[in-house]
């Protein structure tokens, strides 16, 4: 890719999620449960001290293996099991694994979760690929907005380019398939892993990356909520670089060449 100005100084965006709000990620406190009182007054005093009952210990942290989907975040994960210490003793449990960012967590990964919740250990430790039970019908908008949610997509260039769209949709993100499709073509020959080590960007210390080819500041700055912070997750790059394309030049579809 021939040396560009682009993504040097994005703007800022109403749209932008840049931060992890550590204060919602955590789990919340838990205390103990108490056992059944004592027997009643009316027992005889000589009744066995085993047949005393006496409150329950507290459950002991489980250990189980977590594996990363696409749109987690350390903070939700922490959440759904209740992790003692929220998403930070969470990464601190698993930082070999995650690296220095506690915001770029691949699928695939593997994390050792530390549940509280006494049913936890025996359900499979990735999300359920079966379709929730469906909800009571919302009124106007938020109907069909839950319908959409429930959709899924292939995992290829086409399922990829989709579910962007729809989350464009959602978040008045203007753009098109063939829009996309162009560039995507163009940037990265449809890989999902591509980066260019080579151009202005790189030697500055930002390679692009992914299929529409963002540096790291760009895609923190016009990333969108709900998608991975992983800049090379396929959705995730296609919204957060048509975000900037919004932006820069009003549209992915203006886009024809180098941005």
């Amino acid at each position: 890719m021939a040396a560009r100005g682009k993504h040097r100084r994005p703007r800022t965006n109403p749209l932008t999620r840049g931060i992890i709000a550590a204060g919602t990620g955590g789990a919340a406190l838990t205390l103990p449960l108490l056992g059944a009182t004592h027997a009643s007054a009316a027992e005889p005093q000589s009744a066995p001290a085993a047949a005393q009952s006496v409150p329950q210990a507290a459950q002991p942290a489980k250990s189980l293996t977590y594996t990363v989907v696409k749109g987690d975040s350390l903070a939700r994960i922490a959440d759904k099991y209740d992790v003692s210490g929220g998403w930070k003793q969470l990464y601190k449990d698993n930082r070999a694994a995650v690296g220095d960012n506690p915001k770029l967590i691949h699928p695939g990964l593997k994390l050792t979760v530390k549940t509280t919740k006494t049913d936890a250990a025996k359900k499979t430790a990735t999300k359920s690929s079966a379709p929730a039970e469906p909800a009571a019908k919302p009124a106007g908008g938020v109907a069909q907005a839950t319908q959409a949610s429930a959709k899924t997509y292939a995992n290829n260039l086409d399922g990829w380019i989709r579910e962007s769209l729809d989350i464009m949709a959602q978040k008045g993100i203007p753009g098109s398939y063939d829009g996309i499709y162009r560039n995507v073509m163009r940037e990265s020959s449809g890989n999902p892993q591509a980066i260019n080590n080579w151009d202005s960007n790189a030697v500055a210390g930002t390679p692009s990356k992914g299929l529409l080819q963002t540096i790291d500041p760009t895609f923190q700055a016009y990333h969108v909520d709900g998608t991975s912070w992983d800049p090379y997750d396929p959705v995730a790059n296609i919204t957060a670089a048509c975000n900037y394309a919004a932006d820069r030049y009003g549209s992915i579809d203006n886009v024809n060449g180098p941005y």
